[in-house]
């Protein structure tokens, strides 16, 4: 016996996905909406809601957990760095000075994630804050090619960064998730 957990899923159908497609919340009916804004806020709310799946049903203990020594990285740990970086890419946004860090310098984001419930609590409630902020702040400049903050950054560039950030930690999330408890990504 190895004592790693045993693959798992939900799924029935397809026994290797995290979910049985119509069971996934992230799908959805009809024609996908037309648009290039609409299609990359499709696709930044999907790895957002991939995130907090891979999150779900876990306690504060097994959130906190690093999986892969000598890393600091956890799931209680993406969610707060997630929010940190939701916060940053306000500071590309604007012209003034940056705001201040929600964790503190380097990897706090990481290195204070303990199993606490109220850490817990709190990372959701810090990510949640943070990604509607700037969704606000975006909503203000509709136009993708537009030029924002003192380096000009793209609005295009910015939300495409976005999905990239989401879709990497979404598969590091699917990793750390296996070694907690067997449960296989999608």
């Amino acid at each position: 016996m190895s004592g790693q957990p045993a693959r798992w899923s939900q799924a029935t159908i397809y026994t290797d996905m995290w979910a049985d497609p119509d069971d996934d919340p992230r799908n959805s009916e009809g024609v996908s909406a037309d648009g290039e804004l609409v299609t990359l806020q499709d696709y930044l709310a999907s790895y957002r809601m991939t995130l907090r799946m891979k999150c779900e049903g876990l306690d504060a203990e097994q959130l906190a957990r690093r999986s892969v020594p000598p890393s600091t990285m956890s799931l209680l740990g993406l969610l707060r760095h997630l929010a940190e970086v939701e916060r940053d890419w306000r500071n590309w946004i604007k012209d003034g000075d940056p705001l201040p860090k929600l964790y503190g310098e380097k990897d706090a984001d990481f290195d204070g994630a303990v199993s606490e419930q109220a850490e817990v609590d709190a990372a959701y409630s810090d990510l949640a804050r943070e990604q509607a902020a700037t969704d606000a702040e975006l909503a203000k400049h509709p136009d993708l090619g537009e030029r924002l903050g003192k380096d000009g950054i793209a609005a295009r560039e910015l939300m495409v960064h976005r999905i990239e950030e989401y879709a990497r930690h979404c598969g590091h999330a699917d990793l750390l998730r296996e070694c907690i408890d067997g449960r296989v990504g999608q």
